[in-house]
């Protein structure tokens, strides 16, 4: 009897395994990356005099404000709000960013603020149907996002907590972007009166249903020095910041902070404010979740959005042809089977106006679903 030939066995030793290659594609996807470089959008909004100015160049180390106008008394009287963009490119050790900070001078300023922050959500939206638009047209290798990523809203210390146009604006834009209180001037606060505004803040966020940016929980394998620091993220918002470009110097150091009659403020020093634990946040650990969040959640909820009202616009111009052809029909003394030219294509545009239908439903159960998995109290 012919003995059956074995069937090859293929044998990888230890030293192998060690040279199959994937290992690597973590670093061809940092080498890819980091030659495209990076985008990010911060917009800052909040009424004047609370520092976002000087916060926003003490934060990434520039002057973005050098030109800017400063408005008398008589030009501030025309309550408008407008959406003024910066964009500097930034590099460190290697890694590209260009950043575009939108600031909203004249948001707050006026007598009679109602919907004062429809500039705001309409810039928004613009963006996202900029987006829209590229991502649908034909040549979608190079899109530009000018989606914004972050909304650093500042809240005025002076006063017991949310103001009803900080309400009414972050329940308005809650929605479309990810929105990151901050505790504005926190040097005209004491430590005491800087957690009790904190905890006031926090419960007046929760009892009006506001949803700001979220944390991401932290997996179960991070080691316990990362789960302090994100916890501590959680615990300071909002955000109680010092800002100020201006070098101090004391007891033999330099840093930049704010000299006062009665001592000085260390703009990063933590006793004194969460200005590095905003920058850090902002930089170093959460942007790219940022970036993420506006593409997964807000984007898609805008995304469905535009995809139902077009397939509703579909459906209602397929219906209103069938309605005028067989109308037609009827005035002409034509027997309904006859009412049409091609009984066939109308059978093909009822079963279209069907499967439209079916899938405005999808569209809609697939929102509901997204809206329930989100963060941020969704």
């Amino acid at each position: 009897m012919e003995r059956m030939s074995s069937p090859v066995r293929f044998r990888s030793s230890r030293k192998d395994k060690e040279y199959v290659g994937f290992a690597t594609l973590p670093n061809q996807v940092h080498r890819k990356t980091v030659k495209k470089g990076f985008i990010f959008t911060l917009m800052v909004a909040g009424e004047s005099g609370l520092g976002k100015s000087t916060l926003v160049n003490s934060l990434f180390l520039t002057d973005l404000y050098k030109d800017r106008k400063v408005l008398n008394a008589e030009e501030r009287i025309t309550p408008t709000v407008d959406i003024i963009k910066h964009t500097i490119g930034i590099e460190e050790k290697g890694v590209r960013l260009q950043l575009t900070i939108l600031d909203t001078p004249g948001f707050g300023d006026a007598v009679n603020n109602t919907e004062s922050w429809k500039e705001i959500e309409d810039y928004i939206d613009q963006q996202f149907e900029q987006y829209f638009r590229d991502e649908s047209g034909l040549n979608r290798k190079n899109i530009q996002d000018n989606r914004v990523h972050c909304l650093l809203y500042f809240i005025s210390p002076f006063g017991h907590g949310l103001r009803p146009l900080d309400v009414e604006c972050m329940k308005a834009l809650h929605e479309k972007v990810n929105i990151v209180p901050v505790l504005a001037k926190a040097d005209s606060l004491t430590p005491a009166e800087v957690r009790r505004k904190k905890m006031k803040i926090r419960e007046e966020i929760e009892y009006f249903g506001i949803k700001i940016y979220q944390f991401p929980e932290c997996d179960s394998d991070e080691d316990e020095e990362f789960k302090q620091q994100d916890q501590l993220l959680k615990d300071s918002v909002p955000f109680a910041v010092i800002g100020s470009n201006l070098q101090i110097e004391s007891k033999g150091r330099k840093f930049r902070g704010r000299l006062y009659p009665w001592g000085v403020v260390e703009v990063e020093n933590p006793a004194h404010s969460d200005f590095l634990l905003l920058r850090n946040m902002l930089v170093r650990t959460h942007m790219q979740d940022l970036k993420d969040m506006t593409r997964e959640t807000h984007y898609e909820n805008y995304r469905a959005q535009c995809i139902q009202s077009m397939t509703r616009m579909v459906v209602r111009e397929r219906r209103r042809s069938l309605r005028d052809k067989i109308q037609q029909g009827s005035e002409l003394d034509i027997p309904l089977p006859l009412a049409v030219v091609d009984g066939e294509k109308e059978r093909l545009i009822l079963e279209k106006d069907e499967e439209l239908r079916r899938m405005q439903e999808v569209l809609e159960r697939i929102q509901d679903q997204m809206q329930h998995g989100q963060r941020g109290g969704c």
